[in-house]
């Protein structure tokens, strides 16, 4: 006598599901929630997406949007109300979608980064441009910054191991997708990454208010590696003091300073126009 015959439907569908659960909890799977962060795992690396749910009651372009990729890569939507995404995604920040998947980004050395756009610079292409992150504490900021690192052509995204938020299923919704196309390297030591940067050639800018040099008269243009610091205390003493130089961001307006992905990004942006006035001289 067969498994059917013995078993009645819903048993079966219970008794798959548990051992489905139990197969992906062996496999540490990582949430991402988010049209953008969800679309993009679909439509990059789909082999990588386990489960995918949606809400229930969206049937509009996104859901749509969504339906296209998750057919496209042969995984079916499980519809579930409002309770069961936010008990999934462990936050009310969803939008109405989370997936679970297998490994949270795109995993890649700071070392072996670092010797593939020397590479690449030296056969004639742009030269390294890096973004550090010096124990950013918000999850969307840390997000954000990787959004504007990937908007603005940095090869990745360096941040300390320890003292610097998470890659979480909210830093990857505030990141919008940027996960699946810039990596990022968590270090050890940063005031060590710094130091291997500025052996290989790259010059070391920190992002601070107060000091003489600005975007306006710092030269941008060459291997470039950005760091910028914690939200309320800027960059740690050695942090500051292994950079190259410190350059400020001319502010014209009443207020005094930026949020550090919107610092991030006018930083990324000046050396993007500084290396295209170069390119066309």
């Amino acid at each position: 006598m067969g498994f059917d015959s013995v078993w009645p439907a819903r048993f079966q569908k219970n008794w798959v599901r548990a051992v489905n659960l139990a197969h992906n909890y062996a496999m540490k799977l990582t949430r991402i929630m988010g049209f953008h962060a969800v679309t993009a795992r679909l439509e990059r690396r789909p082999d990588t997406v386990v489960e995918l749910y949606a809400n229930v009651d969206r049937d509009d372009a996104r859901i749509a949007r969504l339906q296209l990729a998750a057919e496209a890569a042969a995984i079916e939507i499980s519809r579930v109300d409002s309770s069961r995404l936010r008990a999934l995604a462990q936050s009310d920040e969803h939008q109405g979608v989370v997936a679970l998947v297998e490994g949270a980004t795109q995993g890649a050395s700071f070392e072996d980064l670092l010797a593939s756009t020397l590479r690449r610079a030296s056969a004639g292409g742009a030269p390294p441009l890096f973004l550090l992150l010096d124990q950013i504490q918000d999850p969307h900021n840390f997000g954000a910054c990787i959004r504007s690192a990937d908007a603005f052509g940095a090869d990745a995204v360096i941040a300390p191991k320890h003292g610097s938020a998470p890659l979480s299923a909210v830093a990857m919704k505030a990141a919008s997708g940027a996960t699946e196309t810039t990596p990022v390297c968590e270090v050890v030591n940063l005031s060590q990454c710094i130091e291997s940067l500025k052996a290989a050639g790259v010059w070391v800018l920190g992002a601070e208010m107060e000091t003489e040099a600005t975007l306006f008269n710092t030269r941008l243009d060459g291997a470039l590696a950005w760091v910028l610091g914690n939200e309320g205390k800027g960059l740690r003493r050695l942090t500051r003091e292994r950079c190259d130089a410190l350059v400020a961001i001319p502010m014209q307006g009443a207020v005094e300073s930026l949020n550090v992905s919107n610092a991030a990004a006018v930083c990324l942006f000046a050396t993007q126009m500084a290396r295209r006035k170069v390119s066309r001289s």
